[in-house]
Parts: C-alpha cells; structure tokens; sequence
C-alpha cells in the first residue's frame, strides 16, 4: 500500500514539474521587459538577416541609412534663462520606403508641465526625504518646461500640420517622400531652461551669486529627426529621460 502511495506521489510532482516547465516556455516576454534567461536565442538580440543585413552583423547589398541635415539659427538668452531656435532640416530618404509622415524627437518635452515622465519612478516617496526636499518636489509649481514651438513650415513658408504626443511630433508631408528624394522644412521653438541646482537634470544652469552670473550645461536642446530604419521603421517611443 504504502509503494502505491509513494508512486502516486511521484506522478504527481512530475506532472506539476512538466506543467510549470512547459508554462515558463510559452510564457512571452513582456514589452518593455529585458529577456534575462541564461538560453536566450540570438535572435532576440539581432534582427533576422535579409538583404539590408547579413547574417554575420555586416551590411547587406541593400543596407541603408537616412541622413538628416541641419542648419540652425540659435539664442540664448541669459537674462531670462531660454533658448530660442530657428532650425531647417533636410531629410534624405535613402529608403526603399514612400514616407507620408515624419517623426521628430522633443527630448526637452520629458521637462514639460505635462510629462509623464516623473511616473516612471513607482518607488513613491522617499523615507530619507527632508521637509524641504518633499515640498521642492510635491508641493512647489511645476516647471514649465518643454518646447514651446512657434511653428513647422516648408521651404515655400507654408504651415505644415504636425501633432506632438509628449516627447514625439508627427509632421505631415503635403504628399509621400519618395525614396531618394530630400524634403526641407523649418521649425521655431523655444524653451526655458531648467536650474541643476534644483532637479539635477541632464542640462540646465546653476546661478553664481557673486559674480551674478550662469554657467550653463546644454544636451538635446533642438527638435531632431527619429531613427528610420528597415528593423522597425520610426523609432517613435517616448523619451524618458
């Protein structure tokens, strides 16, 4: 009696192995997630191989890279702490690809009012927080930062219809960037810029009293094309930070 007890508890915890083994195979990575598995195929590193790729990780006989030219006209202004901008951009479409639209990158908008970007710490406060340090971050007005743009036109002046989603904007082509053609257009922005000193950002300036003045740390300060690739096409995700 006690054999058969003993086999039917062997049946069991095999089958509940088989099973959990087999869920943890089916089980799909979840976007946004690292694969961290030990026996974690190539594939998932590297794009498959085609014609614009090799195997090997070289280029392929079709490989490609679009180019973007930029002629930029820039002011800082010190006394108010912004930057002001006027930027043409010439876009090459050395794809295979006809582009109805175009993606841009606002990095400085992951500093608007409006950012989602502070959402991605899910710590919550923290225990070590002084009383000043938990007003400065909770309680005190947002800063107003982001890009304020003025306008997105083409070569002749006319407005182009574009669409920003946080930290991507969307211009519309009056008709599709065929492949090896150029398209020229202009965007006016500005922005303010934020004070390291407060939220230790990436750029910003830091205030000497004394000498009443600013020294000034500047990273992803203008509008910029998005990667287009064969992969994934626009690499339109948000930024961060």
């Amino acid at each position: 009696m006690n054999y058969f007890r003993y086999l039917l508890a062997l049946c069991v915890l095999f089958s509940a192995t088989a099973t959990w083994a087999q869920q943890q195979e089916q089980k799909e990575r979840e976007p946004g997630h690292y694969n961290q598995s030990k026996f974690r195929q190539m594939y998932e590193e590297f794009a498959t191989p085609n014609t614009y790729r090799s195997a090997s990780g070289s280029p392929g006989p079709d490989y490609y890279q679009q180019q973007a030219d930029y002629k930029m006209d820039i002011e800082l202004d010190d006394e108010n702490a912004r930057i002001y901008g006027v930027e043409t951009i010439t876009y090459h479409n050395n794809s295979p690809d006809d582009l109805e639209f175009l993606w841009v990158q606002l990095d400085q908008n992951v500093r608007a009012k409006e950012s989602k970007a502070p959402l991605r710490n899910g710590n919550g406060v923290s225990l070590a927080y002084r009383t000043g340090q938990f007003a400065g971050q909770y309680m005190n007005a947002a800063f107003d930062g982001g890009f304020k743009i003025e306008y997105v036109r083409d070569a002749n002046g006319r407005p182009l219809p574009y669409t920003i989603n946080q930290t991507m904007m969307r211009v519309d082509l009056p008709r599709p960037l065929k492949s090896g053609e150029q398209y020229s257009f202009d965007i006016k922005w500005w922005y303010n810029i934020p004070n390291h000193t407060v939220d230790r950002a990436r750029s910003g300036y830091e205030y000497f009293p004394k000498d009443g003045n600013r020294a000034y740390v500047i990273a992803q300060f203008f509008p910029r094309m998005a990667v287009y690739s064969d992969v994934e096409g626009w690499q339109n995700h948000q930024f961060w930070g």
